[in-house]
């Protein structure tokens, strides 16, 4: 993305507001906030884009990896203990 993003290649946007978004870096995990008009039109909360354009490959390994990490940190519940 150039422009109000900077010249980032691969962001992924966290937050969509009416005027604003929260997009984070991938290379770097750095997070600022962009005026919406900067994303493709179109584009949701956990969308990777790329150089401008959504990469819906992308974000459907991000989903993957993240699904993944969050069943390695799962703490198994005992049996017979209601939370």
């Amino acid at each position: 993305m150039v422009g109000a993003v900077g010249a980032w290649s691969a962001v992924q946007v966290e937050l969509l507001e009416e005027a604003r978004a929260q997009v984070v870096r991938l290379d770097t995990g750095q997070a600022c906030t962009v005026e919406r008009w900067a994303l493709p039109a179109g584009v949701r909360e956990g969308d990777v884009v790329v150089d401008g354009r959504p990469e819906p490959e992308r974000t459907a390994l991000r989903v993957r990896e993240v699904a993944r990490k969050r069943a390695l940190l799962a703490v198994p519940v005992p049996p017979g203990l209601d939370l």
